[in-house]
């Protein structure tokens, strides 16, 4: 797992311009931009991340291959919004923690460098937020399914949010109204709650989501 503290790679957004084309041996971006994984020869890094062209869609690499979707929809980003300013409100407002939304990198390894739809740190553990990404392990991962991002958010992030111990990982469902609360335990996520009108995060006390204000 990575730990906090900025480095030369945190500011390769600037450094580095548009290195990477079609042709590029061994990188390449994919053609079809919906939910489409790009196998190479290699695996991606985090200074090839910084190289992915800025097209308005999400790039992220898990597991060293470069995963693209297309924006989000308005009721997902509604959702997203409604959430994150009860989050803001409860944790950030008075100096617990701090909450992101999408697009925020989050580098969990140098071939795991993903952007969730939100992210919480306690003030405890800033020392991972550096001034262009999270470098290291947050308290809190949520994200909001969407057509194109069911099997990443279900399966590939489930499992990437897990491998490096996230400890709790909210799945938002925005269509069913319901979201699966899943904590850390043994270095394995076990579902906690299934919630459609409010929700507890396990990690800090004292705060809860009323999810009848976000639908």
């Amino acid at each position: 797992m990575l730990v906090g503290g900025t480095t030369a790679d945190d500011s390769c957004r600037n450094i580095f311009p548009v290195v990477f084309s079609y042709g590029t041996p061994g990188i390449s971006i994919p053609k079809n931009m919906d939910n489409t994984m790009q196998e190479t020869s290699q695996k991606f890094t985090y200074r090839d991340y910084c190289s992915i062209p800025d097209d308005g869609k999400q790039h992220e690499i898990i597991d060293g291959d470069h995963y693209v979707n297309p924006a989000p929809g308005t009721y997902h980003q509604t959702v997203s919004r409604k959430i994150q300013f009860q989050l803001f409100a409860q944790i950030e407002l008075p100096e617990r923690g701090f909450v992101y939304d999408a697009p925020t990198d989050l580098q969990l390894s140098e071939h795991d460098i993903v952007q969730p739809d939100i992210v919480v740190v306690l003030a405890k553990n800033k020392s991972i937020i550096t001034p262009t990404k999270i470098k290291g392990v947050p308290d809190l991962v949520i994200e909001i399914l969407s057509p194109s991002t069911v099997k990443n958010d279900r399966e590939r992030k489930f499992s990437l949010y897990q491998r490096c111990e996230v400890p709790e990982y909210w799945l938002v469902d925005p269509e069913e109204h319901v979201i699966s609360q899943f904590v850390l335990q043994a270095k394995a996520y076990h579902q906690l709650s299934s919630a459609s009108n409010e929700i507890r995060p396990h990690f800090i006390e004292d705060a809860i989501v009323d999810l009848r204000q976000v639908w």
